[in-house]
């Protein structure tokens, strides 16, 4: 259990508070004040940096608009979040298409609306691209070993080996495509700083190798988001990790730097959220049972998917004080899965009672948009921008 002054000043607090007090729960409170904060801190510490919101963190219409305001450009994973964001008025020129797992069709779409900026890792999406977003500008994804030590790692779904990376950038311009760069990412709530130095001096031999052998000048980086958050566990401020990948990117490419993007999701709207839960029942499974089960209205499958094998520990926050033991943390659903917290155990107060309300602090990302349709019938939770 955690003080929520460790994460927001007594005014932010306030406001959730007096705003969520009559809402029903579950339901996300987010704080724009901190987005935007987070926004500017990013920018001032790397002001080389393109920045490229995820829309997938969180696709609120008032984030949206805000960072659209702010200067901020979004990387989109479908046509659904593509017509979101232009019918908020965002630019298509500020729009590159980042999943390498897309339709023909949508690749179109996205085409036809003036996006000509993507992401691949294969030839089939390459050559996909090739005939239905003619003269695009792409960026090959590498895969990183860095998604090992992030608390929210990516696998090996996304990005290819270096040899591969080599080939198909030869590829993209046999097809008239431009191979515009070279693209990672280093796992969600990445807390390992040396995980980037690893994946840009790969670049940088991709980069040489390119040109030296096939004559193919890149012009930009794209490394992805990975960007952490603040959770249970401590990470480095933000200007630390921007001055120690500025190092590393000078270190292998000298005083002048490729165009460089960034696609942070996590690190923008993480700290802005506070998801607002209610105790549905408390129980023990046996006489002798030295913990209790706390099961709230919202679980995995409302907001808390990123619980799952208790990857991201969010701090919890209740206005109960008091002696505290340890308990498990369940969800609402008739799915056994749907547990959020067993062997890392939050301690809550003993006269915790049905009915009380639980925050669970730093959940503006990946919360809300995690939320099943209508799983056992509970619709997904409202947010609201405050």
């Amino acid at each position: 259990m955690n003080n929520y002054c460790d994460f927001y000043t007594p005014e932010e607090w306030k406001k959730v508070l007096d705003f969520s007090e009559n809402l029903e729960t579950p339901c996300q409170i987010i704080l724009s004040d901190v987005i935007r904060k987070n926004f500017i801190q990013l920018k001032n510490s790397l002001p080389y940096a393109r920045i490229f919101y995820a829309v997938k963190a969180n696709p609120a219409p008032e984030v949206i608009r805000m960072l659209n305001e702010l200067g901020a450009n979004f990387d989109v994973a479908s046509v659904y979040e593509l017509r979101r964001v232009l019918g908020l008025g965002v630019s298509p020129d500020r729009i590159s298409y980042g999943n390498t797992i897309k339709k023909s069709e949508d690749i179109r779409e996205f085409y036809e609306a003036g996006i000509r900026l993507y992401v691949s890792d294969s030839e089939a999406d390459l050559r996909n691209i090739a005939k239905a977003a003619p003269g695009s500008k792409v960026f090959i994804r590498l895969l990183t070993e860095g998604v090992l030590t992030a608390d929210w790692p990516l696998s090996r779904k996304f990005g290819c080996q270096a040899d591969m990376i080599y080939d198909l950038l030869i590829l993209a311009q046999k097809l008239g495509l431009e191979p515009y760069g070279i693209s990672f990412h280093v796992g969600s709530q990445q807390r390992d700083i040396p995980a980037w130095q690893a994946a840009i001096a790969k670049v940088k031999n991709l980069y040489d190798a390119l040109k030296n052998d096939a004559g193919i000048t890149l012009k930009a980086i794209n490394m992805g988001g990975g960007f952490p958050a603040r959770y249970v566990e401590k990470n480095n401020p933000a200007e630390v990790y921007a001055a120690e990948i500025t190092r590393y990117l000078h270190e292998d490419f000298g005083e002048t730097l490729p165009e460089i993007i960034i696609e942070p999701g996590r690190s923008l709207v993480g700290d802005s959220g506070v998801l607002v839960t209610e105790v549905v029942l408390i129980a023990r499974k046996s006489r002798t049972a030295l913990e209790r089960w706390v099961y709230t209205d919202a679980g995995l499958f409302n907001g808390m998917m990123e619980t799952m094998n208790e990857s991201i520990k969010y701090p919890l926050y209740t206005p109960k004080k008091g002696v505290s033991e340890k308990v498990i943390i369940a969800g609402p659903t008739c799915d056994s899965v749907d547990t959020m917290y067993e062997n890392f155990q939050y301690e809550l107060p003993l006269n915790l009672s049905i009915g009380d309300r639980l925050y669970w602090l730093s959940t503006g990302a990946y919360t809300s948009s995690y939320c099943s349709v209508e799983f056992n019938g509970f619709p997904p939770m409202k947010t609201y921008v405050i």
